[in-house]
């Protein structure tokens, strides 16, 4: 009898315990079916689930887009020339300063004409005596022929004569020759600019004995204005290159600094190669800048942009735009409702940080051009500026204001 008690209690207190069960979850039911504040934070911990990514986007545009071809180039100048003597003697005036812009005939030096003046005056002095020599031998024969034909004297004696007129007119001309190479020594004691350019650095200094022999010369002088710039382009540019350059149509060519930024000047194209070098498969180009401002220095290393054409009307997107993946190159472009899209494109030439765009754009849609690295199809985004101090790289999610903190920090690190 109280083995049967025992069971129908155990019984009892099992339905007992379901039946608390039932009314707590029924209880629960109701409290969240009626308290509204409960399904809100249920949808609100939910939508947090997918995290927006925020990111940043520009919309393409329309343009004229130029197609320039790229090289590097050493500036060259077109004349370089090292004054030297063309006589001996001693250095007694430098009429030139350092790093000045001289012109052709300037007087850039003096050397000691003395020595070259009595050489002059010798040659003048011996010059003088054989004319007078020559003047008498021609009236000697003046009266022989005379007397000749008077049959006073004999013919040999005439002969005689006209071969010593002869003789004195060869003495009398190598006299004005020596009298001529006297004045030209004479004239290289004054040492002039043969060309205009800017001067370099002194060589020599006043009051030293220069040699025409001498290798370093008194200064160097370089033509800067104009002034040409020898690059290299691959050689697959080159029929693309000839085309233009045969068809008589000006080249334009810009000279940029060595890290590409600054640009020094304008210039066109004068000429190209006519050989290849095999072993690094380009060839030489050579620009002609007019240097008019001095930008551009013999040696100087440059960034050559060569035009050579513009694509009219194209559709143009920064390069920060550009992703590259299995299915080839595309951009993710920004829809109407927030959610981007996956768009291959066929691209065109890039300068600087823009690139043209052949196909698959249209101007005025928005390309993701910062943020993208976590995005895909139809992933709904949060636009930022690119100047704002948020990082779209980060594709943290935007929570709601009014979430718990325990809630907002439970998912805050999703996506």
């Amino acid at each position: 009898m109280k083995l049967g008690e025992q069971q129908t209690k155990g019984k009892f207190r099992w339905q007992l315990s379901i039946a608390i069960i039932v009314l707590i979850a029924a209880a629960i039911y109701l409290i969240k079916s009626i308290n509204p504040q409960s399904k809100q934070d249920d949808k609100k911990s939910a939508k947090f689930d997918e995290p927006i990514i925020a990111v940043a986007a520009v919309a393409a545009t329309q343009g004229d887009f130029p197609v320039y071809l790229t090289g590097l180039g050493t500036v060259t100048a077109l004349r370089t020339v090292t004054v030297r003597s063309r006589v001996d003697g001693e250095l007694i005036r430098v009429a030139f300063k350092e790093g000045q812009m001289v012109h052709e005939g300037d007087l850039l030096a003096e050397i000691d004409p003395r020595a070259f003046q009595v050489q002059l005056m010798q040659a003048e002095g011996q010059l003088l005596r054989d004319q007078a020599l020559l003047k008498n031998a021609e009236i000697d024969l003046i009266r022989y022929r005379t007397l000749l034909d008077q049959d006073s004297i004999a013919a040999q004696q005439t002969v005689t004569q006209e071969s010593l007129v002869k003789q004195n007119q060869g003495t009398v001309d190598i006299d004005r020759g020596l009298v001529a190479n006297a004045k030209l020594q004479l004239s290289y004691a004054r040492i002039t600019a043969p060309i205009t350019g800017r001067l370099g650095l002194r060589q020599v200094d006043q009051g030293n004995i220069v040699h025409a022999a001498d290798a370093t010369g008194l200064a160097v002088i370089t033509q800067i204005q104009p002034i040409a710039a020898v690059f290299t382009l691959p050689e697959d540019n080159l029929p693309s290159v000839m085309k233009q350059f045969r068809s008589g149509e000006g080249l334009s060519v810009e000279a940029y600094d060595r890290r590409g930024k600054i640009k020094l000047a304008d210039g066109l194209l004068l000429a190209v190669d006519n050989q290849i070098d095999p072993s690094t498969g380009t060839v030489k180009l050579k620009a002609q800048f007019a240097n008019e401002d001095s930008a551009l220095f013999s040696n100087q290393f440059v960034n050559i942009r060569m035009k050579m054409e513009t694509l009219r009307a194209v559709t143009i997107i920064p390069t920060a735009a550009i992703q590259k993946g299995t299915q080839g190159t595309f951009v993710y472009v920004l829809k109407a409702d927030q959610t981007v899209t996956v768009r291959p494109l066929t691209l065109g030439p890039t300068e600087g940080e823009k690139v043209a765009v052949l196909s698959g754009l249209q101007p005025k849609e928005q390309v993701i051009v910062d943020g993208a690295d976590k995005l895909r199809e139809n992933i709904k985004v949060k636009l930022i500026s690119r100047q704002s101090g948020a990082s779209a790289n980060e594709a943290t999610p935007v929570p709601d204001k009014k979430l718990h903190p325990g809630k907002g920090r439970k998912n805050g690190n999703n996506g």
